[in-house]
């Protein structure tokens, strides 16, 4: 009847596809950008490191997956029945061997994998005829949650599920908005520090981090903005209202354990006693 031809003409119009062939560009070491050329979806793909995986399942493209590595953690588990229908590689970080007898049509990775003692540069691949995407922030200088967010879309496009990747980075946006608003009724506007103890040396958060990108815009003012590492002395000087202390628990590890390891760095060093965060 006219009422469900009207229905399925609105179904298809919400719904987008891909038009093939697709041109694509990604960011390779030292920000050198790549253009490449997809004449359909990817069928076998190699995809390495936490967030390239999760970003795959979470898009429904499990059975695209011809081998998965480099996990810290296991995927969450809404997650989980897709992740067991991969197959997980023995290799943290697969070699340039192992992944050409898998013979992929697309890798998806960090930038780090794609270096010589790795799997050499991406132009490699794609003149090979693997295409390759690499997580934007991985490989650019100033990392965002666009970034982020236009990767998600991309892989959309490339799979040919853009309605999934849009709500997906939709529901992201909407978690956001509402996060900032509850930030806004809030007075003042605090001095952050987010930093992690490697080894007895702070990595600083800053304002080309992801990290420090909440922090302003969610109204905090970011303490030492421009610096990738910090000292205790840099610590005091600056001496923020709030620390945001970053640590991974792996897998095995117990995670409550792992937390208070590292916010027992700040908390039970007396050169640190006098800081405004610790003491409140």
């Amino acid at each position: 009847d006219t009422q469900s031809v009207r229905a399925d003409n609105q179904a298809n119009s919400s719904s987008k596809r891909t038009q093939y062939p697709l041109t694509m560009t990604t960011y390779g070491p030292d920000g050198r950008e790549y253009s490449m050329t997809f004449e359909k979806a990817p069928e076998r793909v190699v995809a390495v490191y936490q967030g390239c995986i999760e970003t795959l399942l979470a898009l429904g493209l499990e059975d695209r997956i011809v081998a998965t590595a480099g996990l810290d953690n296991e995927v969450p588990d809404d997650l989980k029945a897709a992740f067991s229908a991969t197959n997980y590689l023995d290799e943290f970080t697969p070699s340039k061997e192992t992944v050409t007898m898998l013979e992929p049509d697309m890798i998806f990775s960090w930038v780090s994998y794609f270096r010589e003692g790795t799997l050499g540069t991406p132009d490699e691949w794609i003149h090979k005829g693997t295409n390759v995407y690499v997580n934007t922030n991985t490989a650019v200088s100033q990392d965002s949650l666009e970034n982020e967010f236009n990767d998600i879309l991309n892989i959309g496009k490339i799979f040919d599920v853009q309605d999934k990747a849009e709500e997906i980075v939709n529901n992201m946006k909407d978690t956001i908005a509402t996060v900032k608003e509850a930030a806004a009724a809030q007075s003042g506007n605090p001095s952050v520090l987010v930093i992690e103890n490697l080894n007895g040396t702070f990595t600083n958060y800053g304002a080309n981090s992801i990290a420090g990108d909440m922090v302003t815009q969610l109204g905090g003012t970011l303490a030492n903005p421009d610096a990738s590492t910090v000292g205790k002395e840099d610590i005091i000087a600056a001496n923020p209202d709030v620390i945001f202390v970053v640590y991974m628990p792996y897998t095995g590890d117990d995670p409550e354990a792992v937390t208070q390891e590292h916010l027992n760095n700040i908390l039970e060093d007396e050169a640190l006693a006098s800081l405004s965060a610790v003491q409140n």
